[in-house]
């Protein structure tokens, strides 16, 4: 893609930005072409100018999301930073897909809204919780949407309802060629002090039991039917398995870390060193929720 873009955008563009910068692993290499829109109209006129065949990839708090060494060779769209409005009207929540899963929690449970306490779990923005169907503690994010934002590669917004995306675990198919900007979440009335314990309930049990202060991604791999991800892999051993800079968590063992000498061939290696592991052992595949993206280096 040339780099003529229409003087009239009002974001920032910038070239070979190194992606380890954006994402929670801190791994990854250059984007070509990285863009943080000013807002939703500004995103707009930028996907409009783009050529269709660009490779284009969102980008979020980066976590959920292994870029590859050799980086991803096309336009990044970053949410994170900006695309952040909310507002809450009655049981309803608008927000924008740049908004922390844990701001949106934080916010309804201060309106007096029950229901979004698990967001507060999850390490992202709302665009990413929408892309995946993120959960937490027994609640998924489409049980609350009702209406959508998209954009097209033309630049078109459209708003939608929730029937026209297929929601399952941790995948949602949204129409072809269009992507979130904003979302419209119902929760119900609520005490703002029992919610706002809840989350600092939620919060403290994460920390307790997850690798929060180390660089992670959340959970690596989808829990089988029945059963917890993070079980098998401990049941088979797989605790502290190393790779290079990347090993499986000894706090949690559905999550891998990674240290200052890791690449994200180290991570990807290990995920599917995991995998064979515990299909050997146990006869399950399991199936990453981690997005892998680019090419190896």
């Amino acid at each position: 893609m040339s780099c003529a873009l229409h003087h009239d955008l009002r974001g920032e563009l910038k070239l070979n930005e190194p992606l380890a910068k954006h994402t929670s692993w801190r791994v990854g290499g250059i984007a070509q072409r990285f863009y943080q829109p000013a807002d939703a109209e500004d995103l707009a006129t930028f996907l409009s100018q783009l050529p269709e065949n660009e490779a284009l990839m969102w980008l979020g708090l980066g976590s959920n999301l292994l870029v590859r060494d050799g980086g991803f060779a096309g336009t990044v769209i970053a949410s994170a930073g900006t695309l952040q409005a909310i507002e809450i009207e009655g049981n309803q929540v608008s927000a924008e897909v740049g908004v922390y899963c844990s701001k949106l929690a934080k916010q309804a449970a201060k309106a007096g809204l029950a229901g979004g306490a698990f967001l507060a779990g999850i390490p992202g923005t709302l665009g990413g919780a929408l892309a995946m169907n993120a959960g937490a503690h027994g609640s998924e994010t489409w049980d609350f949407v009702y209406e959508l934002t998209t954009v097209d590669r033309s630049g078109t917004l459209r708003q939608r309802p929730k029937t026209d995306f297929k929601v399952s675990y941790r995948h949602v198919q949204a129409p072809e060629g269009e992507w979130f900007v904003a979302a419209k979440l119902l929760f119900t009335q609520g005490d703002s002090q029992q919610e706002q314990a809840l989350i600092r309930d939620l919060l403290k049990k994460r920390n307790a039991s997850q690798p929060t202060n180390q660089p992670c991604a959340g959970s690596v791999f989808r829990n089988p039917p029945g059963d917890y991800a993070g079980r098998l892999i401990e049941v088979s051993g797989l605790k502290g398995l190393r790779v290079g800079g990347a090993s499986v968590s000894e706090k949690h063992a559905n999550f891998i870390v990674s240290d200052v000498n890791a690449s994200a061939e180290d991570i990807e290696t290990l995920i599917h060193l995991v995998q064979q592991k515990v299909e050997m052992q146990h006869g399950v595949k399991l199936v990453p929720e981690v997005h892998i993206v680019g090419e190896r280096a």
